[in-house]
């Protein structure tokens, strides 16, 4: 697809936005238009993101089609709006603050949606806090079990299925522990590409030989990073179980 059809398909997609707004989300104050297609990076399958801003709601979510487009709706209020923007401040992964901070604004109440905006940038460009505590504690271990588990002699199907399992544990071991926002699925490479491109043209080669059943260079890769923090984290690491976790049958 070049940069014309791209182009086309964002306009097509920004006229589905509002027509489904304007049909769906009566009385919403403003909405962000955001994904791929906004980006001019969107295919013919990608769907449109919605973060639909409301003065005051309860909470909802849908997703839908409209002119073709699948479309995913985030439907808020300010005050449930950040809560899931400081969410994401929290976890390290900034779904809901790269569709808002991206987005393209419409709406009658443009000012305040430019205000939350912003802030949404500022957080950003900040970056995720620094990897520490219990969620740190608990990576190293998840990432040095999977790797443990690449180390003996395995058929492979079972190397490219434990392999599945490290991708996004040593991704997000690779990204936050470099300060950097971590991502799911798709994201995962484009931000390591973004991080370091030596570093992503490495995991993309070591993860696809050990999908094809030689996890030697996956292992390598999830040891040297593993060193960076500290190396293999087994012994010693505890996960208390809540306390209400109890049955009497």
């Amino acid at each position: 697809m070049d940069d014309i059809q791209k182009h086309i398909l964002a306009e097509r997609a920004l006229a589905a936005a509002r027509t489904c707004v304007a049909s769906r989300f009566a009385g919403a104050a403003f909405t962000y238009v955001a994904g791929s297609l906004m980006r001019g990076e969107g295919t013919a399958f990608s769907d449109i993101d919605l973060v639909v801003v409301f003065p005051s709601l309860e909470r909802a979510w849908e997703s839908f089609t409209e002119d073709g487009f699948p479309v995913e709706a985030f439907v808020h209020d300010p005050q449930t709006l950040a809560h899931y923007l400081h969410q994401d401040a929290d976890s390290g992964y900034p779904i809901m603050a790269n569709m808002v901070a991206t987005g393209c604004i419409m709406g009658s109440d443009i000012d305040s949606a430019r205000v939350i905006q912003a802030k949404a940038a500022r957080m950003l460009a900040a970056g995720p806090k620094p990897l520490a505590g219990v969620d740190y504690d608990l990576l190293r271990y998840q990432v040095t079990d999977l790797a443990d588990d690449l180390r003996g002699t395995r058929p492979p199907e079972e190397i490219a299925a434990i392999a599945a399992l490290l991708y996004q544990k040593l991704a997000d071991l690779i990204l936050l522990g470099r300060g950097a926002w971590a991502g799911r699925g798709k994201w995962a490479p484009r931000l390591m590409r973004e991080l370091d491109a030596q570093l992503a043209a490495e995991f993309d080669m070591a993860f696809g030989l050990a999908a094809a059943g030689d996890g030697a260079r996956f292992l390598a890769l999830a040891d040297r990073e593993l060193a960076v923090h500290g190396g293999r984290y087994f012994e010693g690491f505890r996960q208390n179980a809540p306390l209400e976790a109890r049955r009497l049958e």
